[in-house]
């Protein structure tokens, strides 16, 4: 009487689970979203904005693959911003701070009018193989019977908040946790692990004097997270920024044994490029101030983020080391901040299309696959639902690939390698870093989607219309540019001024900037402005993607490459902190064995492999 039937179920209705109850949904399923409440459904418990380095590239794929957080990411912006603006192309990444209340309302909208999807705020209590389907089974007693299940539980299976000495059993925002569902996978014989993670204070901005602070206002740039929206986002708001002091690290100090490490109350392993301000203070104390950024958090509150300045101290503490900051004299803490620690899965778990070895049809996707951050838990609630629904079909799954993506490379690091810590998406991560760009995400992953139904028509009129149009702009190129016009180009570049030559040849020149180009020449006037970028990103990178393709055939050839079994990584120049450390405590005998230890980027396997080319 209890039993209701689902084609799939989706357990959580964080970043991940969202997008993996669209894919499902899109592709015609009978979905059924399990959350312990769903005032928790696309909220931002930390950070309140979307993108940044290496992210802001995750949701440009995840949108190219028919994903959804890109069009909420530009619907609830209020301020955008592309980081490394002065960079290469490769590098640059947008990055947006969000309503994150609008964003929550939005998200769950999304799920509410969707076809197929039903909510259920309940906590799932066990999950049971019954023959070839699943058997969920709730703490209500409801049961929920379905073909595939996606775990996309977050930091919430048996979660802790901790601040001080103060030890809750609550998940993020003091939301319930999962008490259940960490017991239910160790009975199916998956070995969880526990990390942590944290967020900082919510500050009273009424109470700060925004004046002492530098205004870090947004940009205005012709780019959006989807491709699909059609409007620029506006900036509505400005954020600050600001520095830690020596009375800041004084206090800290003083306060580090009563820190609920030391006290034992925390054991898990935290993000290494999220660390504590305690953690800061503790592993470079040689820096006089630390950066920090205060956020809005949305227009309907008055409550401000301070991103840089995690902790789990005493309140009475971080009281008084907010206090001690230049324009914060007399701010008010409205909450404070705390570590969290969960249970995870080793996601080495997995197949690279997130369902487990162990159980068939069992899918796994976000933080509780032990990554870190909104952007990495979308993508991977995006493959989640595609191959959940490709299984239901009997279909082969979605395979991304090291070569064509960072979700590739991000999947294929937390499937074949494993993480001992909270894993966050870098662009040192990626060998093909230099082709995945945010501009071209749709050439690359689009077409890769169609055959499962996430791509509209919409779009894929956008893809046909910007191939067609990239196929327009290649032809320009070869345009000769009269001589007194190359003259005047480089005139303004400030170089001197070579023989006429074609707009190829003026857009390879290392100084000549397509803004620049388009100033004196209207070669490409008309042109998709997406279709022109990408034409003047192949023809700038040109030199560097043969060579990096020359360089994977290379890096594949010496894989086996031995290392000296005594080496001293610290003594290499050219390898992280990070890199050294982690070498030096796995010892790998090969260059193969090295570029799979967790911490060893691609660009520190080049260092070892030249190394070793060198012999020195």
């Amino acid at each position: 009487m209890n039993e209701q039937f689902y084609d799939a179920i989706v357990i959580g209705a964080g970043h991940a689970g969202i997008e993996a109850a669209l894919a499902l949904c899109k592709t015609g399923l009978k979905t059924l979203v399990i959350s312990v409440t769903v005032d928790n459904v696309g909220y931002m418990a930390c950070n309140p904005s979307i993108g940044g380095t290496g992210k802001g590239h995750l949701v440009r794929e995840l949108d190219a693959l028919g994903g959804f957080m890109g069009i909420a990411a530009d619907a609830c912006a209020t301020q955008i911003r592309m980081l490394n603006s002065s960079k290469g192309l490769a590098v640059r990444s947008l990055r947006a701070q969000e309503d994150k209340y609008r964003y929550h309302a939005f998200t769950k909208a999304a799920l509410e009018q969707s076809d197929g999807l039903t909510m259920r705020q309940d906590e799932a209590k066990n999950i049971m193989r019954r023959g070839n389907d699943f058997a969920v089974e709730c703490v209500t007693g409801s049961i929920y019977v379905c073909r595939a299940v996606v775990v996309a539980a977050g930091v919430y299976m048996d979660s802790t908040i901790i601040c001080g000495k103060t030890v809750q059993n609550k998940g993020p925002v003091c939301f319930c946790r999962s008490d259940y569902l960490a017991g239910s996978l160790r009975s199916l014989g998956f070995g969880l692990r526990r990390f942590k993670t944290g967020t900082p204070a919510r500050l009273a901005g009424k109470t700060i004097n925004f004046s002492k602070l530098e205004v870090q206002a947004g940009d205005v740039v012709p780019y959006t997270f989807s491709a699909l929206t059609k409007t620029q986002p506006k900036n509505t708001t400005v954020c600050y920024l600001g520095y830690t002091n020596e009375r800041t690290h004084e206090i800290i100090r003083a306060a580090l044994p009563d820190s609920p490490r030391k006290a034992g109350l925390i054991t898990g392993t935290g993000a290494r490029y999220c660390p504590s301000i305690e953690d800061k203070i503790v592993r470079f104390a040689d820096k006089p101030r630390h950066t920090f950024f205060l956020e809005p958090e949305g227009a309907g509150t008055d409550e401000w983020y301070i991103q840089g300045i995690s902790t789990s101290l005493p309140p009475s503490v971080q009281r008084e080391m907010y206090r001690s900051i230049e324009g914060l004299e007399n701010v008010s803490v409205v909450r404070d901040a705390y570590a969290i620690e969960y249970e995870c899965i080793d996601a080495r778990e997995l197949y690279p299309s997130l369902m487990s070895k162990r159980v068939a049809g069992l899918f796994f996707a976000g933080q509780v696959n032990g990554t870190s951050g909104y952007e990495e838990a979308a993508a991977q609630g995006l493959i989640a639902g595609i191959n959940a629904a490709a299984y239901v079909s009997g279909r082969s799954p979605l395979i991304l690939d090291r070569t064509d993506s960072y979700i590739g490379v991000m999947l294929d690091d937390l499937v074949t390698v494993g993480s001992d810590e909270p894993y966050r998406m870098l662009t040192g991560r990626a060998e093909c870093r230099l082709s995945f760009r945010q501009d071209n995400a749709d050439l690359r992953l689009t077409e890769l989607a169609e055959p499962y139904g996430l791509v509209d028509a919409k779009r894929k009129r956008l893809l046909k219309k910007k191939k067609s149009e990239i196929a327009r702009a290649e032809k320009l190129l070869k345009t000769p540019l009269a001589e007194r016009d190359v003259a005047r180009l480089f005139e303004t570049v400030g170089e001197p001024s070579p023989r006429a030559m074609t707009a190829e040849e003026a857009l390879k020149r290392p100084y000549v900037t397509l803004e620049a180009f388009d100033a004196v020449f209207d070669t490409f006037r008309g042109v998709l402005p997406a279709a022109k970028l990408e034409v003047y990103a192949s023809v700038r990178y040109d030199s560097y993607l043969k060579r990096q393709d020359a360089e994977l055939k290379e890096k594949s050839r010496l894989e086996n490459m031995k290392l000296p079994a005594d080496c001293d990584y610290s003594s290499i120049d050219g390898l992280r902190n990070e890199a050294k450390e982690k070498l030096n405590a796995a010892r790998p005998l090969s260059i193969g064995q090295a570029s799979r230890v967790p911490g060893v980027t691609p660009a520190d396997v080049w260092v070892l492999i030249n190394k070793l080319r060198n012999g020195n």
